[in-house]
Formats: C-alpha cells, sequence, structure tokens
C-alpha cells in the first residue's frame, strides 16, 4: 500500500506537481468513474502535460474522465506517494456526453464507493476533501 501525505498549498513548488486528483461533485452527490478496465471507481484525475499549469490539466481530466464542461475547482493541497501532485474540489454544474476514453462510465454517490480502485489513497484523498470543505 501507496503512503499518503498531504502538505499545505504553497509548500510545494507548482512546478514539481505531476498530477492533479478531483474530488467531485454534482447536485449534492459524489461522482466517481470506472476505468473500460476496471471493475473500481476512481476519482477523476491524471497527469498535467508538458506546457500546461494545474488548472487547464484539472479542467482536461475532469472532462475526459467525467464530461463535465462547466465546473468550479478549487485547490485544497498538495499531496504526494511517489511525486507531488495537487487534490482539488470541484463543483460541476455541467456535462456532455463521455468522451470517448478508457472510462467506460461516470456514477453519482451519497458517499464514497465500496469498491475502490485505489484503496489506501483514494479513500484519503475523499476524507481530506470532506474534512477541508466541511461535508
Amino acid at each position: 500500500m501507496f503512503v499518503v501525505k498531504f502538505d499545505k498549498l504553497g509548500d510545494i513548488d507548482e512546478k514539481e506537481y505531476t498530477r492533479v486528483v478531483l474530488v467531485s461533485r454534482y447536485n449534492n452527490k459524489w461522482v466517481f468513474c470506472k476505468h473500460k478496465e476496471r471493475n473500481t471507481w476512481e476519482i477523476p484525475g491524471g497527469h498535467i502535460e508538458q506546457g500546461e499549469d494545474w488548472l487547464t490539466a484539472a479542467k482536461r481530466e475532469l472532462y475526459e474522465e467525467t464530461g463535465a464542461v462547466e465546473a468550479k475547482i478549487e485547490p485544497i493541497c498538495v499531496y504526494s506517494i511517489s511525486k507531488y501532485g495537487l487534490l482539488c474540489y470541484a463543483e460541476i454544474s455541467r456535462f456532455e456526453p463521455l468522451p470517448n476514453s478508457e472510462i467506460e462510465k461516470i456514477e453519482f454517490f451519497d458517499d464514497i464507493p465500496e469498491n475502490l480502485t485505489y484503496v489506501g489513497t483514494h479513500d484519503k484523498m475523499f476524507e481530506k476533501v470532506k474534512q477541508v470543505k466541511g461535508f
């Protein structure tokens, strides 16, 4: 199991971020996605590509993995497993159909689903966002 460490915003230079993860809600439900090759649920997110800032990557990943086209995205904290990433909260207001990607579907939950792909990391990220946002 991987160990997730959380740091405050500003403690790590943004140039060190390699990934962005977006704990997301829509109409008071949590949004999780299912990869085509897995039978488990994941929090949307992925790599920050060369030339992208974290916000551009966050919008792209949120669209690619959920179909979200309108969302308010807020950074929560920096996380690290082996490298640094940015943990964000996204309040989604509008979706379009899922683009053709590795994601099979999204689903809405009242709380974190039991069947997570990344147990020990995504559950801790989910709880961190709930704590910071007061959910």
